[in-house]
C-alpha cells in the first residue's frame, strides 16, 4: 500500500494535471463533468496522467476502460477540433519516434499489405452486415435528397459510374473491392466488365458469392502486382492504406494499367495537411499501417503521371455516414454482443463517433478526384 505521504504526492500531481488538462478544452467550450451533453464525465482520477502520457492513444484507451464518458461523443470531437486541441503537443518525444519510423520504415511495404484486411475487414461479417446498409458498402454515401442509407449508398455508386462515363463492355478495374458493392453496381446498371483486387480473404469469399452470374473477377491480389490494361479504374476506400512511401507507386501502377483514352476515379479521406504516419489509437485498434493522404501529396505523386480533370469533396456527407452506421450498430447490438465484449463495443463507439465529429469540424474530408492519362480534349464534364 502506498504511504500517506505518496498519497499525497499522487494526489497533487493528478490535480496539477486536470488543471493543465482543463486549460486546454476550456476555449474549445469542454468542460470536466460539465453539464453540456459535449462535456466529459472522468471517472478515474488516473485518466488526467494517461492522457498528458500518451496522447491520442491514452485519450481512446481510456474511454474503452470506461474511465471517461461522453453523452455525445462526436460532439465533444467536434469541439474539441474546432476549439484547436486536436494537434497540441503533450509528448514532444514520443510523437519525434512515431515521426522518425515513418520516415525511415516503410509501414506499408508488400509483405505487410494484407494485414489490414486481417485485423480490420476479416473480423465478423455478422458486424458489417448489420451495421452497412444490404449491399454492403464500407465508404462514404451521398446524401443528396434522401435521407435513407441504402438509397444514399446506390447514389454514391452512381454518382462514381457517371464520372467515369462508363459505357457498356469497358474494362473496369476496382482497387479495393471490398464485399463488391461498387463491381456488382457497375456490372449490373452499366454492363462493364470488372477485375476486382483486394487483401481480404473474407470480404473475397462474400464478394465472389454475391456476384456470381455476373461478368466479375475477384482476385486476392496485392495491386502493385498488376499489369493489365483497363479502359477505366476506380479505387474506393483503399488508398488510406497506400502510405505516403508508396504513393508514386501507386500512382505509377495507375498509369500503367490505363488506357491513353481511360480515366481513373479515386475515392479517399483525405486531412487538412501532409502527414507521414497515423494516428496511434487508429493504427493499434481500427486500421494498422493507414495514414490519410493531403491533397499536396497526392497531386505531388501523381504529377506527370496522371492529368486532374475534376475534384469534388463529399467529406460532410461521412459524418452522415457514419452517424448511420453508428445507430444501426447499437440497434444491433444485442444480437452480436455475444461475439464481443464492452470493451470492444466502446472501441467500436469510438471510431465511429470520434471520426463523425472530425468530418462534422472539416478536419476530414472525402475527395473523389477524376484523372484522365492524356487529357480529356475539349473539357470534362463535371458530374454532380
Amino acid at each position: 500500500m502506498l504511504k500517506e505521504s505518496e498519497l499525497n504526492k499522487t494526489t497533487e500531481a493528478n490535480s496539477k494535471t486536470k488543471e493543465f488538462i482543463e486549460s486546454l478544452i476550456q476555449p474549445a467550450g469542454i468542460q470536466i463533468n460539465g453539464p453540456n451533453p459535449w462535456d466529459i464525465k472522468v471517472y478515474d482520477s488516473r485518466f488526467y496522467q494517461r492522457l498528458l502520457a500518451q496522447e491520442s492513444l491514452g485519450l481512446g484507451e481510456s474511454y474503452m476502460d470506461g474511465w471517461w464518458e461522453s453523452e455525445k461523443l462526436d460532439e465533444f470531437f467536434f469541439h474539441l477540433i474546432k476549439g484547436g486541441v486536436i494537434g497540441t503537443r503533450f509528448n514532444k518525444l514520443s510523437n519525434f519516434l512515431r515521426l522518425f519510423l515513418a520516415k525511415i520504415y516503410n509501414y506499408q511495404n508488400r509483405a505487410r499489405a494484407f494485414q489490414i484486411g486481417q485485423q480490420h475487414y476479416n473480423i465478423s461479417f455478422e458486424l458489417y452486415q448489420r451495421m452497412l446498409d444490404k449491399d454492403l458498402n464500407y465508404s462514404c454515401a451521398y446524401w443528396e435528397a434522401t435521407s435513407d442509407l441504402a438509397q444514399a449508398q446506390k447514389k454514391k455508386l452512381d454518382l462514381i459510374c457517371r464520372k467515369l462515363k462508363l459505357e457498356s463492355g469497358m474494362r473496369l478495374l476496382d482497387i479495393g473491392s471490398g464485399w463488391g458493392a461498387l463491381a456488382k453496381y457497375a456490372a449490373e446498371n452499366y454492363g462493364v466488365n470488372v477485375l476486382g483486387v483486394t487483401v481480404s480473404s473474407e470480404q473475397i469469399k462474400i464478394a465472389r458469392e454475391r456476384c456470381k452470374g455476373l461478368p466479375i473477377e475477384f482476385r486476392l491480389q496485392d495491386y502493385r502486382l498488376l499489369k493489365e490494361k483497363f479502359d477505366r479504374i476506380v479505387s474506393v476506400g483503399m488508398f488510406e492504406h497506400v502510405g505516403y512511401k508508396n504513393y508514386p507507386t501507386y500512382f505509377e501502377t495507375v498509369t500503367n494499367c490505363l488506357k491513353d483514352n481511360g480515366l481513373f476515379l479515386l475515392h479517399t479521406i483525405g486531412g487538412n495537411r501532409s502527414r507521414v504516419t497515423g494516428d496511434p489509437w487508429v493504427l493499434k485498434y481500427i486500421f494498422p499501417n493507414s495514414m490519410l493522404p493531403s491533397m499536396f501529396q497526392m497531386t505531388q505523386a501523381s504529377e506527370g503521371k496522371l492529368l486532374l480533370e475534376d475534384c469534388h469533396n463529399i467529406g460532410p456527407h461521412y459524418d452522415k455516414t457514419l452517424i448511420a452506421w453508428h445507430q444501426n450498430f447499437r440497434k444491433s447490438w444485442q444480437d452480436i454482443n455475444h461475439l464481443y465484449d464492452e470493451r470492444f463495443y466502446r472501441m467500436w463507439q469510438y471510431y465511429l463517433l470520434s471520426f463523425a465529429g472530425a468530418f462534422r469540424a472539416r478536419f476530414l474530408h472525402v475527395w473523389q478526384l477524376v484523372f484522365s492519362k492524356n487529357g480529356i480534349l475539349g473539357e470534362y464534364k463535371s458530374v454532380r
